[in-house]
């Protein structure tokens, strides 16, 4: 009877009372409910953020609300003394009076001077300070002040062969008057 009783114990399970049943088979419910609960708190704990929550943060706005250009204003912090002829023609009139674009006249080009110097230095002037056919007034350089402008152009007339006079500032004229 030993070894009958050897057999069927071996073929019992743990459980030998209704209370451990019970009990196990809320265990089988209760842990993986546990395991499952527990593990959502520890994905979802942390720092949360959207998709595009970071659009309100002080950079992000400021990134959105900076402005598009910029004005650059230039404040002459120099002597004050105006430019001469040469250096307003390097600086600006020869881009266009170098190589003659826009049918501009040539630097040194007695030909294409000669009828513009024959209406004298007032309408040479006038037309290198308002502009005429694709000109612009002061050649484009809105900076530039009258007597650079007509220091300019007795440069460039100058060496075409005019005889014009060099223009003086109005300190310096007065200086010379007296």
């Amino acid at each position: 009877m030993s070894q009958a009783h050897d057999a069927q114990q071996a073929h019992e399970g743990p459980i030998k009372t209704p209370k451990q049943l019970v009990l196990t088979v809320v265990a089988s419910f209760a842990i993986p409910i546990l395991i499952i609960v527990l593990l959502i708190v520890y994905v979802s704990n942390g720092a949360k953020k959207g998709a595009g929550s970071d659009a309100m943060t002080e950079e992000a706005i400021a990134a959105r609300i900076q402005p598009v250009g910029a004005l650059t204003l230039n404040v002459s912090t120099g002597s004050g003394v105006a430019r001469t002829g040469e250096e307003v023609y390097k600086a600006v009139c020869s881009g266009c009076h170098a190589a003659g674009t826009l049918n501009a006249p040539k630097f040194g080009d007695a030909g294409a001077w000669g009828p513009r110097i024959a209406t004298g230095f007032d309408a040479l002037l006038h037309s290198a300070l308002n502009g005429k056919n694709a000109m612009p007034a002061k050649g484009g350089a809105s900076d530039l002040s009258e007597l650079e402008v007509a220091r300019a152009v007795v440069y460039m007339a100058n060496d075409a062969g005019a005889k014009f006079p060099e223009p003086k500032a109005p300190a310096e004229a007065a200086s010379a008057a007296q």
